[in-house]
């Protein structure tokens, strides 16, 4: 179990290119089989924003640039936030590890099979509405850590 790990946090990312949408076939849990968006725990001391870009380097391959919140899921005990987020460069490759493959999959065909999860598509629909959510709003704060960020719509 790694003591860095902050289970209470976790992240996805939507990434389209050319009408495709990058998916993993998950090995374990209830998504076992399932073609889903990567993602996963934010480590402590780590950014939603750098656990995306890690959680897709480590099981894709691929580099990526979040960028518009597109979705928030939390409850008394955890959250779960989704991005859009823009392939930045990288070849799709398996971890062979936490899924099985790593695929580009036409975006009208990932919302109508099978074995990709109702919530994968949700959120494959919310990045196509990607325009329509929260945006990044840098702004400086009152500490000396220097610049945050706000998502909202502007």
């Amino acid at each position: 179990m790694n003591e860095n790990t902050n289970w209470s946090q976790s992240v996805t990312g939507v990434v389209i290119r050319n009408h495709q949408v990058l998916l993993a076939r998950h090995t374990y849990g209830i998504g076992k089989n399932k073609l889903i968006i990567p993602g996963g725990y934010v480590q402590k001391d780590e950014t939603p924003q750098q656990a995306l870009k890690r959680e897709y380097m480590e099981e894709t391959n691929i580099v990526v640039e979040p960028k518009q919140i597109i979705g928030i899921r939390f409850n008394m005990k955890d959250w779960y936030i989704a991005f859009y987020a823009e392939y930045i460069s990288g070849e799709a490759k398996s971890d062979h590890d936490e899924n099985s493959e790593v695929i580009w999959l036409d975006i009208d065909e990932a919302l109508s099979r099978d074995d990709v999860p109702d919530l994968t598509k949700k959120l494959i629909e919310c990045a196509l509405k990607k325009d329509q959510g929260f945006d990044e709003i840098p702004y400086v704060g009152s500490t000396k850590n220097g610049i945050y960020s706000l998502y909202g719509i502007h």
